[in-house]
């Protein structure tokens, strides 16, 4: 799967609707707190049905975390289903991809991950 093709993907999954989701997110200069909002914030990209994204797509989009060409946007959008989605699948791209992640994504795929392992549990 390329990018463009997951970005076509999550659009037509979110035309379809979206998760309701309530967050509030505070503002602040501690990188932490920074990534942690930020991942609060993009359960705002969650379709509905998330849960129901087939095993083999979820491994199409996993594989897009170890394209080092992908965006950073790319890759916040991939760990955000991923980290909902209850499958060995999702769960196993995340640990992989947490085991070298971008710097700048450290915090956000280790939210990702431990999310993941809730749902999975």
């Amino acid at each position: 799967m390329t990018e463009k093709e997951f970005w076509i993907f999550l659009n037509d999954a979110l035309a379809k609707g979206r998760t309701p989701q309530v967050s509030k997110v505070m503002d602040s200069d501690d990188p932490q707190l920074k990534a942690a909002g930020k991942f609060i914030g993009g359960h705002s990209l969650l379709p509905k049905d998330y849960d129901k994204i087939a095993i083999d797509k979820i491994i199409e989009i996993g594989k897009l975390l170890l394209n080092k060409n992908a965006g950073i946007p790319t890759k916040e959008a991939v760990l955000m289903l991923l980290a909902h989605h209850p499958s060995k699948e999702a769960l196993s791209a995340l640990k992989t991809y947490n085991e070298n992640p971008k710097e700048e994504l450290r915090i956000f795929a280790q939210l990702a991950l431990e999310e993941c392992e809730m749902w999975n549990e």
